[in-house]
């Protein structure tokens, strides 16, 4: 089956993102294809690029780019979601004329339009909320 995962929760604000990830890397260890992880509302700070939690603590953000280079997964963040919370990538901070990168690759930014494509061509569009 084919899985898109929408995350509304902000990082060690909340259980969702954790749980989130756990069930990503269920599906893909149980031979299921995960499209994209969508991050939406608070839960555009998983891309944060300066995100640095404790050393024995789980770093999500670092989680989540490794779920991408092993699995080709999509890491799609709300633009206006991200934008709102200070979140840009090189070509948002250029275009308003900001310094500095706070979104880490591979997440991107994108519509909502990515969402609701996720949602008609996935099998499952799976929520986790705060």
């Amino acid at each position: 089956m084919r899985y898109a995962i929408l995350l509304l929760g902000a990082p060690y604000s909340t259980q969702s993102s954790h749980s989130a990830l756990r069930f990503a890397k269920a599906l893909v260890s149980r031979g299921h294809k995960l499209e994209t992880v969508f991050f939406y509302h608070d839960g555009v700070h998983n891309a944060a690029r300066l995100m640095t939690p404790p050393q024995d603590e789980l770093h999500l953000g670092d989680a989540w780019q490794q779920l991408h280079a092993e699995h080709g997964v999509a890491l799609q963040v709300c633009i206006a979601a991200a934008l709102r919370r200070g979140l840009l990538d090189e070509k948002e901070a250029a275009r308003h004329g900001k310094q500095g990168v706070s979104v880490a690759a591979p997440f991107e930014l994108t519509g909502l339009g990515q969402l609701i494509d996720a949602g008609l061509t996935c099998d499952r569009l799976v929520t986790f909320g705060p």
